[in-house]
């Protein structure tokens, strides 16, 4: 794994390609003081926020196994993992597009093809390994639409929501936040960027599961996003190869609730 910038005139390994190319060309910067505090925020938010606005939501008189629960379990997380790396760039740096690479090219879709099979092959592998172990198991989103009392309507938008919501706000946080933020750190601690940024946002985005027996497989996944985002540069390739590798369970919770 190449330790050094993707593009000439990076500040720091592992920088995006985006904040590499808008320096080439002379774009004025400011200074990006976002950093690993802002990881912590979108974690507290992901996990928080829709703890507390589902407790009311419940509270209130909606069903555990309903349409509000459902739906919300799936896109309040994004709060943290999409709205708050968008909004701290845009406060304290130059946006999401250069300082995060949240961005894409048609490399990208090859790349993110690639990395999309790759995902599935390995997380399969994984996935079989550990259940020999723990015996069999499923995604903690599978299960929860599996056991809902909800119309066939909110089932799509969940499935939608986990196609297209899911790759593009996990991959800003993990891919983008968590692995820019891991890369500045280890840089100015003398460590080595790129590597440490790999595994670091890998390691997140498993334990942000909340999956104890899937992770093996999501780790497995998230080292394969993390270096798409550190061999192109940017978080497009892992939006693609992300959605590619959700299309599977997406396409088993359309057929077993049909």
């Amino acid at each position: 794994m190449a330790d050094h910038p993707v593009v000439a005139g990076a500040p720091y390994p592992g920088a995006p390609a985006t904040y590499a190319q808008a320096r080439l060309a002379g774009v004025e910067l400011r200074p990006s003081r976002w950093g690993m505090a802002d990881i912590a925020i979108s974690i507290v938010l992901a996990l928080f926020v829709p703890i507390l606005m589902l407790s009311l939501v419940v509270a209130a008189g909606a069903p555990l196994k309903g349409s509000a629960v459902l739906l919300g379990s799936a896109v309040l997380p994004w709060l943290g993992f999409g709205l708050w790396p968008w909004f701290t760039t845009r406060l304290q740096g130059n946006g999401a597009r250069i300082d995060l690479g949240f961005s894409i090219e048609w490399i990208d879709l090859a790349w993110g093809l690639a990395g999309g099979i790759a995902c599935f092959v390995l997380g399969t592998l994984a996935a079989m390994a550990t259940s020999y172990f723990f015996g069999e198991f499923d995604s903690a989103a599978g299960a929860a639409v599996l056991g809902a009392d909800v119309p066939r309507v909110v089932v799509v938008i969940f499935a939608i929501a986990a196609l297209v919501g899911a790759p593009v706000f996990e991959e800003l946080c993990f891919r983008g936040l968590a692995f820019a933020a891991i890369a500045r750190w280890a840089d100015r601690h003398g460590l080595r960027a790129v590597p440490w940024a790999t595994v670091g946002a890998a390691v997140l985005f498993s334990l942000m599961h909340l999956e104890p027996v899937r992770l093996p497989v999501l780790l497995t996944i998230g080292l394969v996003l993390s270096l798409l985002r550190a061999r192109t540069g940017r978080v497009g390739a892992g939006i693609i190869a992300h959605a590619f590798n959700n299309l599977w369970g997406v396409i088993g919770i359309l057929t077993v609730t049909a």
